[in-house]
């Protein structure tokens, strides 16, 4: 299973919107075929591995790390592949959390007389497909929020400039935390601000993240540099026809939810992108936007670069949030991982 879930790291980039998926097949106490799933719309980690054994996985032990599916999807069920190769038993990491397979598939396949056992390194496998399990089951995406800060607690001087606090291997391990997301989200007042193309670009990936950009007023210049590639989907409260025009022809989908406050509920933003399959959500963003995420209880995990430099105290601090008339009402958050990528911290926490 080990194995399995190393070949299913293989899809890290490139699986969106489906899980990462890797599956082995033993026979007579020898790896005979293995296959891990590339891309959507291509076939699936056991469908491969099938291929591969090439007719000789009848009485085989298949080891997958997600369970496999029973449905008519982008590719036909994998349960009928497994039955029909009459493999002997089934090993599976982690149950499918989606609504159309979950547990159904394994009902199947015993129905059809497999052996079939699952919970084997659950947790990695889960871990592994976390952004996919968050919008499976609660309709949202997993939302990460990256910081680059001072060691004081500050993100830009107070003139709003950022360009760099924290050194290149900090930003080279960004873009890889950028190519395993679905999106990168971030709000008008960075695009005005920073004008950034939020794209891939220190590390080899054969696919782009889309870009999500929250615009309330609708102010985004359409010569701002997020718009020069396609993948761009602008959140609004306004409607302005001509303005709507210009940004379609730019290549921009732009999503209108209304509101009587002229802000965008955060929630809603949220349930839209699980609709257009979004998994896993990287957040870069200044202190307003980035604050008003983690007063929503959206934020699942917060990661800090923080660089050995102070900025004092006018600079800008990383999160805007309310004050706190008491301890009692601090923000709890449990410290997953600590350590250095450069000459920087990099602190992975969980907001509890």
């Amino acid at each position: 299973m080990a194995e399995a879930i190393r070949l299913a790291k293989k899809g890290l980039f490139t699986t969106s919107p489906n899980p990462r998926v890797g599956c082995v097949i033993v026979k007579n106490h020898q790896i005979i075929a293995q296959g891990w799933h590339e891309k959507a719309g291509q076939p699936h980690a056991e469908i491969n591995a099938l291929t591969q054994a090439a007719g000789e996985a009848k009485g085989s032990t298949v080891y997958v790390t997600l369970e496999p599916c029973c449905h008519y999807g982008r590719t036909p069920p994998c349960t009928d592949a497994l039955i029909n190769a009459g493999i002997a038993k089934l090993i599976i990491a982690m149950q499918d959390p989606n609504s159309r397979v979950a547990g159904k598939g394994i009902q199947q396949l015993r129905a059809a007389g497999i052996d079939v056992q699952f919970g084997l390194l659950e947790a990695q496998a889960k871990q592994l497909n976390i952004g996919f399990v968050s919008r499976m089951t609660r309709q949202r995406p997993w939302i990460t929020v990256k910081i680059a800060s001072s060691l004081d607690g500050k993100i830009a001087l107070a003139n709003g400039k950022s360009q760099w606090i924290t050194g290149e291997a900090a930003r080279t391990d960004v873009h890889r935390l950028r190519a395993r997301s679905c999106a990168i989200l971030t709000g008008i007042n960075t695009v005005n601000q920073d004008d950034p193309e939020l794209s891939v670009r220190y590390v080899q990936t054969p696919r782009q993240p889309l870009r999500i950009i929250l615009d309330n007023r609708l102010e985004i210049a359409t010569h701002a540099k997020v718009l020069q590639k396609p993948g761009v989907s602008i959140f609004t409260t306004v409607h302005d026809s001509e303005k709507i025009h210009a940004l379609t022809e730019k290549g921009a989908r732009v999503v209108i939810l209304p509101s009587s406050t002229g802000k965008l509920n955060l929630v809603e933003v949220m349930t839209k992108l699980a609709e257009f399959e979004i998994n896993e959500l990287f957040v870069e963003a200044g202190s307003t936007l980035a604050g008003a995420l983690v007063e929503s209880r959206l934020v699942d995990e917060i990661i800090i670069y923080a660089a050995p430099i102070l900025l004092g105290n006018s600079a800008q601090s990383m999160l805007n949030l309310p004050e706190l008339a008491s301890l009692s009402q601090k923000w709890l958050l449990e410290i997953k991982e600590i350590g250095k990528v450069g000459c920087d911290i990099k602190i992975t926490a969980k907001l509890i």
